[in-house]
């Protein structure tokens, strides 16, 4: 092990309030763990961010180094699974809440979540979840004939258009279906565009409480807002179409009914990543090789150093963020 020292964001219990500080530490205060890894590239998730201004219970035991993904290489293993050089990125599994996170400057020891990765940065952040392949609503189900121009019309909602929202248009754009994203910040428009949106819903359309069933419109939705939003998606699904849930920015009580189940046959998928076992993670990985683009990722990324963490998870927490937010936390390397 090396006794070099390196830099960490460190989290501290205080009167009230959460206690940030830059500090020096060497591979002997990392806590036990099977695989040494040297950080290349972290992000910055709204969990991360909700951690480190304090405004989130997110934190289950202090001193705590945030950040909940990585990705970098390894230095040393005693796992079978891992071996020094191998590439490999960690998501979830208590990562920056029960577990050190990947904010140091260097070093991070992995407890279980990881697999290898072909590439560092733009590995870091996309995490993948529990998704299996599910079917779409026919062409022509009942009320749900053809709109426009395309026949598939997923709706896509991130209140504040942070990474998750900016991936779900991109890959669900260049699989062909026609893309409708919400949003409540009209100046997303052309971004959001740009990414595969056929069509932009402001976010206020989708606020006010639904009745049991609405008109069907959608295919199918990726939905990272909860409460209201979810509950007029669910309402206006179209007969076998399928609904991700992945959030609650919008609130995390659901005031719904069983008619969309019942009567259109559709289905609400609950998506955690944090848990993800490790072969349907390297499935939900190749298919983000296959199905997003390098050149969507370079659009929807904002690069950042380890001093930006502080003032980018206010900003963050605050929906001034847009895309997602790569954190350089150490040395890059091939």
């Amino acid at each position: 092990m090396s006794g070099d020292l390196f830099r960490a964001l460190i989290l501290r219990a205080g009167e009230g309030v959460t206690r940030i500080s830059f500090e020096s530490l060497a591979d002997a205060d990392l806590p036990p763990g099977d695989v040494l890894v040297a950080v290349e590239y972290s992000s910055l998730n709204y969990k991360d961010g909700l951690a480190v201004t304090g405004k989130g219970k997110i934190v289950r035991q202090y001193p705590m180094v945030p950040g909940v993904d990585f990705a970098g290489r390894v230095l040393g293993s005693s796992s079978p699974d891992y071996h020094p050089g191998d590439l490999v990125i960690g998501t979830g599994w208590g990562l920056g809440e029960a577990h050190w996170g990947a904010t140091p400057n260097g070093r991070a020891y992995r407890r279980n979540g990881s697999c290898r990765s072909p590439g560092a940065r733009h590995a870091s952040g996309h995490g993948p979840g529990n998704r299996r392949p599910h079917g779409h609503a026919r062409r022509d189900g009942p009320g749900g004939g053809r709109r426009g121009t395309g026949d598939r019309q997923p709706c896509a909602g991130d209140r504040r258009q942070r990474g998750l929202g900016s991936v779900a248009v991109a890959v669900l754009g260049r699989l062909g279906h026609r893309v409708f994203a919400v949003t409540g910040r009209p100046e997303n428009a052309e971004y959001l565009r740009a990414l595969g949106a056929a069509e932009i819903l402001d976010r206020a359309k989708m606020d006010p409480p639904a009745r049991p069933l609405e008109a069907q419109r959608w295919a199918g939705a990726v939905d990272a807002v909860g409460g209201t939003t979810l509950a007029r998606v669910l309402s206006e699904t179209r007969y076998g179409g399928a609904v991700a849930a992945c959030g609650l920015a919008g609130g995390a009580e659901l005031h719904t009914t069983v008619m969309p189940f019942i009567l259109r046959g559709v289905s609400l998928i609950g998506i955690n990543s944090v848990s993800c076992p490790a072969g349907r993670r390297r499935w939900a990985w190749e298919r983000l090789a296959q199905d997003l683009s390098v050149e969507a990722l370079e659009s929807i990324t904002r690069d950042a150093r380890l001093e930006d963490v502080p003032a980018l998870a206010e900003e963050i927490v605050a929906g001034r963020v847009r895309g997602r937010v790569v954190v350089a936390v150490g040395p890059v390397t091939g």
